[in-house]
């Protein structure tokens, strides 16, 4: 009987100062780290531009050699004032051949503008816009933390685990060789 009370003591020794113990740490724990609540990683998006390139077939007018119609205009007046030649006599001949000369220059140069603006070529041009690409990469952690019975938020480069350590009174949110909090 003795024996079983010794061994019954010895145990029940050790189970309190096993719960003592722990009860120890979590008290100075406590003390020493602040509990984190929630560790959210955050993203940031990047964009990145690039040019995006294609052929394109295009139908525009030929460059003029005579942008002025100068030619349309001198043939026309040139065939206006014979057929204006042929019309009447004396001073109305006359008349008749400078009106000719006008009329035909103004419809040689309509012509001219006509045949010049039908006159097309198709080439093919690059045409080119810039884009986004677009993707997400990682920017660290939104930790929410109690300490003292308070509430706290902080952005950190890691993942802190359940738990960020006390020193000095304060806690600390940066990894040893990085600036302080």
């Amino acid at each position: 009987m003795q024996k079983s009370f010794v061994v019954g003591s010895v145990v029940g020794a050790m189970v309190v100062t096993a719960v003592g113990a722990t009860a120890g740490y979590k008290t100075w724990s406590a003390a020493h780290s602040a509990q984190v609540v929630e560790a959210k990683q955050a993203f940031r998006t990047i964009s990145t531009p690039r040019q995006e390139c294609h052929d394109e077939q295009v139908t525009r007018v030929k460059a003029s050699k005579d942008p002025h119609r100068v030619a349309g205009t001198g043939i026309g007046a040139v065939v206006g004032g014979l057929l204006g030649n042929q019309v009447g006599g004396g001073n109305g001949r006359v008349l008749a051949t400078v009106a000719g000369a006008a009329a035909g220059g103004y419809a040689g140069n309509r012509i001219e503008d006509k045949v010049q603006k039908g006159n097309t070529e198709t080439i093919t041009e690059q045409r080119c816009t810039t884009v986004y690409d677009r993707h997400e990469e990682p920017a660290g952690y939104d930790v929410r933390y109690v300490f003292e019975g308070r509430e706290h938020r902080v952005h950190m480069d890691r993942d802190p685990g359940g738990s960020l350590p006390v020193r000095d009174g304060r806690v600390v949110t940066k990894v040893a060789g990085g600036a302080g909090d």
